[in-house]
């Protein structure tokens, strides 16, 4: 039976010899078949023990140094039946609970190359058998631990076992929508875009076949779902699924407690959205200044954030944020400061001192398929590269090290980029610089408090305030454009401080009377008596 590309990889094989999108320890070389050596991996990549989205096996290449030599040796094309019927039964016997990859036997420099491509499996902890020779079985848990594959135990076999019955997010099935939910032309433009020889039959391939195939649908054939990472790529409205699925560009002129600003909201299928927003970002607010030298024929470029610092910290944002909060990606843009905001903040294996010092490396990672699907698109790269090339970047720029901020409870987390310096030289203070001269003139004397300003300032006396509780101190329903107004101004003049000045859309945010506050509203009950 000639098998030879009966079934084509959602990424072309020649991507995956060349290291392209997907990264090395997540594919496995091997020469010749070994069917218990096979068998290991499958059973290790199918757990996905750091939610890296499983991997590929090669049978056929040769590998040095965890590298492939190409040309490949290739296998006997009348051995590529026997392979899969193996690769089938062992499936079916030697992996608890049952496992069955995609095999796709390709054509590479003239040789047949069968691969194995193993998405990370949704039930499990997997064991496999040590041994598919007679007698009494052993079982054991296997994992991949860099280019490896070893067998669990101790802490790793327990953690292995927590994983138990979670699948990520993105890589569950959404019952709430249907098959038809998903958009073959999107599907087809994404093929297209990452070579993939799916591309060219996606039009004659039903939606169910063709999206069991990129693993973005799932479930028994009597009732099978898209996946969440499936309605995130290829819906045209991922947002009426996963509310606040959306990047939100913020200008503030005169910085955040100004009266003027301008607000951009993007939408879409995440690549689209992504592309948008930093398209938008690009075009309109970064800005590249020229200094000539009299002493050297070379001028000094620099720009006010750099470009690779900030499109690796949104992509970041939408690779990492979580799809079941409600809260959007958020950009805040000031003459002083670019923030890029988003929630929750990372995972607890990374430590804050680390994540600080831009030395923050993730033992695991929310989105599996979001980034598998990014990184085929060349939009991440993925295994932590994401803070040292925004540290590269800042520091080629000239600009100061930008901050990265996160709470103990990992409620947000946000990178603040500062302008380059002879940018806020020219606009003035960066955004949340302080002036401690200015507070000690600031007495309170010379602010005109309004009705509704005095009337924030008296909620707050009895201690931090969500600002739904000052609404219905004051008796509003909603956030009307006075109270908006009142509210900025108060922060503005250090009256007020937000108590999560770091994350000002947290939906723990509250505000409290700063030093100020309290000497303007003890003058103003002793006025009052």
């Amino acid at each position: 039976m000639n098998l030879i590309n009966s079934l084509a990889l959602p990424i072309p094989v020649d991507s995956l010899l060349r290291g392209h999108s997907v990264e090395w320890e997540r594919l496995e070389f091997k020469a010749g078949w070994n069917a218990e050596a096979v068998l290991r991996t499958i059973c290790a990549f199918a757990n996905d023990f750091h939610n890296l989205g499983g991997g590929y096996i090669l049978i056929g290449v040769d590998e040095e140094n965890g590298r492939p030599k190409l040309p490949p040796r290739g296998i006997a094309e009348s051995r590529v039946d026997s392979i899969q019927k193996k690769i089938l039964e062992m499936g079916h016997s030697a992996i608890r609970p049952m496992y069955h990859p995609v095999t796709a036997p390709q054509r590479v420099g003239g040789r047949t190359v069968l691969v194995i491509w193993v998405p990370g499996g949704e039930t499990r902890p997997y064991k496999a058998k040590t041994s598919l020779s007679g007698g009494s079985p052993q079982w054991a848990w296997y994992i991949r631990k860099q280019s490896s594959t070893v067998r669990a135990v101790g802490a790793d076999e327990r953690e292995l076992l927590s994983l138990a019955a979670t699948v990520p997010f993105d890589d569950r099935y959404n019952q709430r929508a249907s098959i038809d939910d998903l958009s073959l032309k999107l599907v087809g433009e994404f093929l297209a875009e990452v070579g993939s020889g799916l591309a060219d039959r996606a039009d004659g391939i039903a939606m169910e076949t063709l999206g069991r195939r990129m693993n973005i649908i799932g479930g028994p054939p009597e009732s099978a779902f898209p996946k969440n990472v499936g309605l995130m790529f290829f819906n045209h409205d991922p947002a009426s699924f996963f509310p606040a699925t959306q990047i939100d560009v913020v200008w503030f002129p005169d910085g955040p407690g100004g009266d003027r600003f301008e607000e951009k909201m993007f939408k879409g299928p995440l690549p689209e959205m992504t592309r948008g927003a930093l398209e938008y970002i690009q075009r309109g607010y970064l800005k590249e200044t020229v200094v000539k030298r009299p002493e050297r024929a070379e001028a000094d470029r620099f720009w006010n954030y750099p470009y690779a610092a900030v499109e690796e910290a949104v992509v970041n944002a939408v690779y990492h944020r979580s799809y079941e909060i409600r809260e959007p990606v958020e950009v805040r843009i000031t003459p002083g400061e670019l923030s890029v905001l988003s929630y929750p903040g990372p995972d607890r294996s990374v430590r804050i001192e680390h994540l600080r010092a831009g030395k923050a490396v993730s033992r695991r990672y929310r989105n599996r398929r979001i980034g598998e699907f990014l990184k085929e698109l060349n939009l991440a790269e993925g295994r932590s590269t994401g803070i040292p090339k925004i540290l590269k970047a800042m520091s080629e720029n000239g600009s100061p090290a930008p901050v990265f901020e996160t709470d103990e409870d990992r409620s947000y987390f946000l990178i603040r980029f500062p302008a380059h310096p002879s940018i806020t030289g020219k606009t003035g203070k960066a955004s949340g610089a302080h002036d401690e001269a200015h507070d000690e003139a600031h007495d309170g004397s010379a602010i005109d408090l309004s009705v509704t300003e005095r009337r924030i300032l008296s909620a707050c006396g009895g201690g931090p305030q969500k600002a739904s509780e000052l609404l219905g101190a004051l008796g509003y329903k909603s956030r009307t454009g006075n109270f908006k107004k009142s509210l900025n101004r108060l922060l503005d003049s250090r009256i007020l401080e937000r108590t999560l000045g770091s994350a000002p859309r947290s939906r723990n945010q509250r505000y409290r009377l700063t030093a100020l506050g309290e000497k303007i509203l003890a003058s103003t009950a002793d006025t009052e008596r």
